[in-house]
């Protein structure tokens, strides 16, 4: 037993250095690559682009569409979480309630799919970049790695398949658009979207006109 407790420690202290070292790493190095992109079978296009030459439109669109607390969170919308929960228990469609935070954590550190393990580790890795990264970075990250189209990976090459022009101008329905098709990159049209699909990018648009008047982006630009 002491010999099996030794080796737990000692697994668990190296863990919990290398995931240190990657965070603290990745803080200043663009991610080269990620699991997803690994094994995405049609392949991978990306393009890392500073946060700076991505509209702003697309940041006001991702927090509007995926996380409107993202500048007062700390990582985990517990409100978001525990309606997740209650749906989810009263059956249907899996609901999710993961942040920006915990979709970039899970997306440079980790893999697709559930299980408790998985979102255990994905916490922890939410915990590190919410600490050591802060919300610019994140942002930045997330919307470099993001899955934006079936093998595309990052704003810059989402744009520039479905719009033709480069991310650093991005209009907030093309914006809107992108980020509708999010959770989805492989089912959901961002250039000729309809019905349900088309109404929610036109909400989403609308919506970034409220991020902007709230301020719901400033944690990004400080």
């Amino acid at each position: 037993m002491r010999r099996v407790s030794g080796f737990l420690l000692k697994l668990a202290l190296g863990f919990v250095a290398l995931s240190l070292l990657l965070t603290i790493l990745f803080r200043f190095v663009p991610v080269p690559v990620t699991a997803t992109m690994l094994l995405d079978e049609r392949g991978m296009t990306k393009d890392w682009e500073p946060l700076s030459d991505i509209d702003r439109n697309l940041v006001r669109a991702a927090i509007a569409a995926e996380d409107g607390k993202f500048c007062t969170h700390d990582g985990f919308d517990r409100a978001a979480i525990e309606q997740a929960m209650r749906r989810n228990a009263q059956g249907g469609r899996v609901r999710g309630g993961s942040t920006i935070s915990q979709q970039t954590a899970k997306n440079v550190f980790l893999w697709q799919g559930g299980g408790y393990f998985r979102k255990g580790v994905e916490a922890w890795f939410t915990f590190l970049i919410e600490k050591l990264w802060g919300k610019r970075r994140i942002m930045e990250v997330y919307l470099n790695v993001a899955e934006t189209g079936i093998g595309t990976y990052g704003a810059e090459a989402g744009a520039r398949r479905y719009f033709g022009h480069s991310a650093a101008r991005l209009s907030p329905v093309e914006a809107g658009r992108m980020a509708a098709a999010l959770p989805l990159p492989k089912e959901r049209s961002v250039k000729n979207p309809s019905g349900w699909l088309r109404r929610h990018g036109n909400r989403i648009s609308a919506r970034v006109g409220v991020v902007r008047r709230d301020a719901l982006d400033a944690c990004v630009y400080e």
